[in-house]
């Protein structure tokens, strides 16, 4: 192929979406940016993929880099989410992102300061370059996810009740549901087992505490939803 001007590839860069559920609500990690564009704004870690890098590694380097947060340890699941590439979504140049969602819980900002925090995803600030569209294109990747795997138990204690794991679905969702049916429908799926302990939360009634038949991913026979 030919060309009329001298070919200039575009720019590789990885992108984090991480997601965990704090005190109710769905949070993912941004960072102020401390450089142009885009200086002082809420932004998601990421940076450029260095040459003899594959993206998973320099994403690995990238996020514990910017936030403290090691993707091997810290998170319960993590997956390539898309490959986002508009000519104009970084005014420096045409830059083509690989973007990576994860999910954990009660994940820990290392010595990253108060320039790196967890926000609600419900209530983002004005954020860099395209950002905005990639955590809400993540979010519904996440709520599918949910529909046919058991990703939801990234964000869940290895053993929970079952009114823990509906309002993960919930807050995740960004909806409700009606209790003894999702109960009777998750039930059925097959995916966890009751043990033989108890949650005890003050002058509550005991509830019974289930885990998840396997910690890893695995797709479900139907859909959840």
């Amino acid at each position: 192929m030919k060309y009329d001007k001298p070919y200039v590839a575009p720019t590789l860069t990885v992108d984090a979406v991480l997601f965990q559920i704090t005190n109710g609500v769905l949070e993912t990690l941004l960072m102020k940016r401390p450089n142009e564009p885009f200086k002082g704004e809420w932004a998601l870690p990421g940076g450029y993929n260095a040459k003899g890098e594959t993206t998973t590694k320099a994403l690995r380097r990238i996020v514990e880099q910017k936030t403290g947060v090691d993707i091997d340890t810290d998170l319960s699941y993590i997956e390539q989410l898309y490959t986002f590439d508009m000519v104009d979504r970084d005014p420096r140049g045409h830059a083509v992102s690989v973007t990576y969602m994860g999910c954990g819980r009660e994940i820990v900002l290392r010595d990253a300061g108060a320039h790196v925090a967890f926000l609600d995803v419900d209530n983002l600030p004005d954020l860099a370059y395209d950002h905005a569209n990639i955590i809400a294109y993540a979010r519904e990747r996440l709520i599918a996810k949910l529909t046919y795997t058991n990703a939801v138990s990234a964000f869940l204690d290895k053993r929970f009740t079952l009114t823990q794991l509906q309002s993960a679905y919930e807050i995740i969702f960004g909806r409700e549901f009606d209790k003894r049916n999702f109960r009777k429908k998750f039930l059925s799926l097959n995916l966890i087992h009751e043990t033989d302990e108890l949650w005890r939360d003050g002058a509550h009634r005991p509830a019974k505490l289930y885990e998840f038949n396997s910690q890893t991913l695995e797709s479900l026979s139907r859909s959840f939803d």
